[in-house]
């Protein structure tokens, strides 16, 4: 579903950006990601450096609330990421 609210579906304009965010790969989960750091940014919170994770990911059911947000170390985040996903292996 294309990102911008005053679209139609089966306009034009909203069947061009449907076919753009499939064709470069973005989904429902990358949506909400790019909504956890626009969260962060309003509250005014300094992440430069830093990453936005999720303490329950997305993937296992976890939403973009603020009670949901950690900011960490980009290294520290990858990290964490990547054991979560081998013990689901």
């Amino acid at each position: 579903m294309p990102r911008r609210k005053d679209l139609k579906p089966g306009c034009e304009e909203y069947k061009r950006e449907w076919a753009y965010q499939q064709k470069t790969g973005e989904d429902k989960k990358q949506l909400e990601r790019a909504k956890a750091r626009r969260m962060i940014d309003k509250a005014g919170i300094d992440r430069k450096n830093k990453d936005v994770g999720h303490i329950k990911p997305l993937e296992d059911g976890g939403k973009s609330v603020m009670s949901n947000l950690r900011i960490e170390d980009s290294s520290k985040n990858q990290s964490n990421n990547l054991q979560k996903r081998n013990k689901k292996k």
